[in-house]
């Protein structure tokens, strides 16, 4: 059998070959929800991707003999780096045949890649940063991921333990059906809360993107500060990320939670597109707009990407007020609404999801490895 070879990715046929590794390692695979392509290569484009005005990366492929068996992505966000003050390097972008040669010689490019960036450990999968897509499933194989959560198979695991990382943080979905009811505590609290005439809510105006944009940023930034992982997103991320999820907004279901006429929360719930992707499978263009058409009634579903609420009014019960909102708007309309990802030691959140209805759907792992300096 012929050994491992890894290589950078320096090339346009390189690149082809780091997207549509996917479609090898998934086939036959029907959770399994292919990306479009366009979108993966305009994450990864560091002359266009917002993310790496402030970050750096290298993309590994592993073959073994002709054949791509493998890749991975090297990453240094400089943003994290200094708002932590550590010296984190990141691995994400990962896939691999069930090769524990190639997923080691994998890791240990993006180790020697990161050391020499002066990092002293490693965290992933990160794709590329916590403000996108994070963490490798670990529980919950049994059905597709909803839209911008990860997807992975049962032995991604053992191939990465098997190259010394350990876990540093597990996340986890929360999912809440239609008969799912909350318990009466909740019932009664919401009815009180939602009967308080300072609090009310309002839907975004797509009209005015970028104002609407501006109090997305400053809640996000103030609810999500003191959490593990967090790091802020730039004006550019902010807005880059917008436009792209414009698109699919249910516009109902994108809205902000005054309190004495100040906007204090936000939430940004999207409709679950993963069924129209899957067919486009990886495409999109003439055909893939009328299956679009075709197909949209395929979309049942909703994913929370986030519900924030600034920390000063955090004791108001502003959960409760955009719980009977979406509620309110999705009965009837969506089949499902998944939740997360949520920190497994946020408590607050998570017991709260759960008393609201939510049972924990899924769970995900981030992976930690201390590095070695260069020259030891």
């Amino acid at each position: 059998m012929a050994g491992i070879e890894i290589s950078t990715v320096s090339s346009r046929s390189d690149l082809d070959r780091f997207i549509d590794l996917p479609w090898k390692i998934y086939a036959g695979d029907n959770n399994w929800v292919p990306p479009l392509k366009k979108q993966v290569r305009r994450i990864l484009d560091t002359s266009v991707h917002p993310f790496w005005k402030f970050s750096e990366r290298e993309l590994f492929l592993a073959r073994r003999g002709s054949e791509v068996v493998g890749r991975i992505a090297a990453i240094v966000d400089n943003n994290y780096n200094s708002f932590h003050d550590e010296k984190m390097g990141a691995w994400g972008f990962f896939e691999c045949e069930n090769d524990p040669e190639a997923a080691a010689a994998l890791f240990s490019a993006a180790e020697m890649w990161t050391s020499g960036k002066g990092m002293t450990f490693l965290r992933g999968p990160l794709n590329p940063s916590t403000n996108y897509e994070v963490g490798m499933l670990i529980e919950g194989f049994e059905s597709p991921p909803t839209v911008m959560m990860t997807y992975n198979p049962t032995y991604y695991i053992p191939l990465v333990e098997s190259c010394g990382f350990e876990k540093e943080k597990d996340l986890v979905a929360i999912l809440v059906l239609p008969n799912d009811r909350a318990d009466a505590r909740v019932q009664r609290l919401a009815s009180r809360v939602t009967r308080n005439k300072n609090i009310y809510v309002r839907t975004a105006n797509k009209k005015a993107f970028d104002s609407e944009m501006e109090i997305v940023k400053e809640i996000y930034n103030s609810a999500w500060s003191r959490n593990w992982g967090f790091v802020p997103m730039t004006e550019e991320e902010m807005t880059d990320m917008g436009k792209e999820l414009v698109p699919v907004m249910d516009p109902e279901l994108v809205f902000f939670i005054y309190y004495d006429d100040q906007a204090v929360g936000v939430a940004l719930v999207l409709p679950d597109v993963n069924p129209l992707l899957k067919r486009l499978n990886g495409k999109i263009g003439i055909r893939g707009l009328l299956k679009i058409l075709l197909h949209r009634k395929e979309i049942k579903g909703l994913r929370g990407l986030i519900l924030g609420f600034k920390r000063s009014h955090q004791r108001l019960g502003l959960p409760l007020v955009a719980f009977d909102h979406i509620n309110r708007v999705a009965r009837g309309k969506y089949e499902y609404l998944e939740l997360g990802w949520n920190l497994e030691d946020n408590d607050d959140i998570n017991k709260f999801e759960i008393q609201a209805g939510g049972r924990i759907h899924k769970k995900y792992r981030i992976f930690r490895k201390t590095l070695v300096p260069e020259g030891i």
